[in-house]
C-alpha cells in the first residue's frame, strides 16, 4: 500500500484542474454535459492528498465504454469498480498513487449531486472544513500505510455532512 500523504492546500490545484478540464473537453466534447472539480483539492484552504478529483457528468451512465480509448490518450486508465455501480472510474498515475481520479456520473443522479453538495458545504462552512481537516490529519497518522482504511474511516463524517447539507437545502 502507498503511504497516505496529506499536503497543505495548493492554489495550483485549481489551475491544474482547469488545464485537465480543457484536455478532457477536447477529446470528449460531445459526450459530456458538465465537468466539476471535486474532492479536497477543490476546497480552498483544505489539506488534501495531492490527487485531483474530477467529476464528469454524462446523460447516460450505462454506455460509457466509448470513453476508454480517448481517455487513454490523456493517460487515464479505466478501473472496474463493481461496488460503485453509479459511477465509472478512471485513474491517471500509478495504482494506489494516482495523480488524477476521474469519476463519471449520470447528470442529476444522487451520486452527482452528493459530490457537489459535499464540496459546496465545506466551501461555505469553515468550521466544518476545519473539523474535516482535523479528522483527515488524525486518520492519515493512524492509517499511514493503508489508503483504503483511511478512506473508509472518513466515510461516517462525510455521510454526516451530507445529511446536514441536505437538511439545509
Amino acid at each position: 500500500m502507498e503511504q497516505v500523504i496529506i499536503k497543505d492546500y495548493d492554489p495550483n490545484w485549481a489551475i491544474q484542474f482547469e488545464q485537465e478540464k480543457q484536455n478532457i473537453q477536447s477529446i470528449l466534447a460531445n459526450a459530456i454535459v458538465d465537468i466539476e472539480h471535486i474532492g479536497s483539492t477543490s476546497i480552498i484552504g483544505l489539506t488534501a492528498k495531492p490527487v485531483l478529483d474530477i467529476a464528469v457528468a454524462v446523460n447516460h451512465l450505462d454506455n460509457t465504454a466509448y470513453m476508454i480509448e480517448p481517455l487513454k490518450k490523456l493517460q487515464y486508465e479505466f478501473v472496474e469498480h463493481n461496488n460503485f455501480p453509479h459511477r465509472r472510474f478512471f485513474r491517471k498515475g500509478q495504482w494506489r498513487a494516482g495523480t488524477h481520479h476521474l469519476h463519471v456520473y449520470q447528470l442529476n443522479s444522487e451520486s452527482w449531486h452528493e459530490q457537489l453538495l459535499f464540496r459546496d458545504y465545506l466551501r461555505k462552512h469553515s468550521n466544518v472544513r476545519k473539523e474535516y481537516e482535523r479528522i483527515k490529519r488524525a486518520l492519515a497518522n493512524k492509517y499511514r500505510f493503508n489508503r483504503v482504511a483511511y478512506t473508509e474511516a472518513k466515510a461516517p463524517f462525510i455521510q454526516h455532512v451530507l445529511e446536514r447539507a441536505k437538511e439545509e437545502q
